[in-house]
């Protein structure tokens, strides 16, 4: 008998909530302004120093729409790193398969390589690009590697320097792509 009880009390407990969340108290609107939103005139609801607009809805994000068509402050589409490092990481660890690259958030991940030297250890790596402009900061490179022993790969650690070798290399590379594209 108390089984019996306990499903249908807790089924009523958890939708006592959803009850209360439907009741017919009037809500309070802003004048012309249905929604609540942040950028009404009559100032109810101001949005935080650098927040966003709130979550996106069935798609909608209202600042990426207004980006978009020009009137906010981001780019809308497009490249959202730059593009000298972009192409720079792209050309630098073009001797590894290439497995995953996007420009929009900015990381290329290369798929396992062996070097013909070396068959019984393979690499992988992660170029990460943070930022709209040329820094030495703007890109960071992580380097996996592993060795074979057996029929099995193991990870192994890679060389401390290897990473900020190829960091180094990818920001030289994009150097000298912007050298060449402002001497056109």
């Amino acid at each position: 008998m108390k089984h019996a009880l306990k499903a249908p009390l807790l089924a009523l407990s958890l939708a006592l909530p959803l009850l209360a969340a439907c009741s017919s108290s009037p809500s309070r609107l802003v004048e012309n302004d249905e929604y609540g939103d942040w950028r009404s005139a009559g100032g109810i609801r101001q949005r935080p120093l650098g927040a966003s607009s709130g979550i996106t809805v069935f798609g909608v994000d209202k600042a990426r729409e207004e980006a978009a068509a020009g009137g906010g402050t981001g780019s809308g589409t497009g490249v959202n790193v730059n593009a000298y490092l972009w192409r720079a990481a792209l050309d630098t660890l073009s001797f590894m398969p290439i497995a995953s690259a996007d420009p929009f958030g900015g990381t290329v991940i290369t798929d396992w390589y062996s070097p013909p030297a070396a068959q019984n250890e393979r690499f992988r790596a992660q170029a990460l690009l943070m930022g709209r402009t040329l820094r030495s900061d703007g890109v960071r490179v992580q380097v996996f590697r592993q060795v074979q022993q057996g029929s099995n790969w193991v990870d192994a650690p890679v060389a401390a320097t290897t990473a900020s070798d190829l960091e180094d290399k990818v920001l030289a590379r994009a150097r000298e792509l912007r050298s060449q594209s402002a001497g056109r």
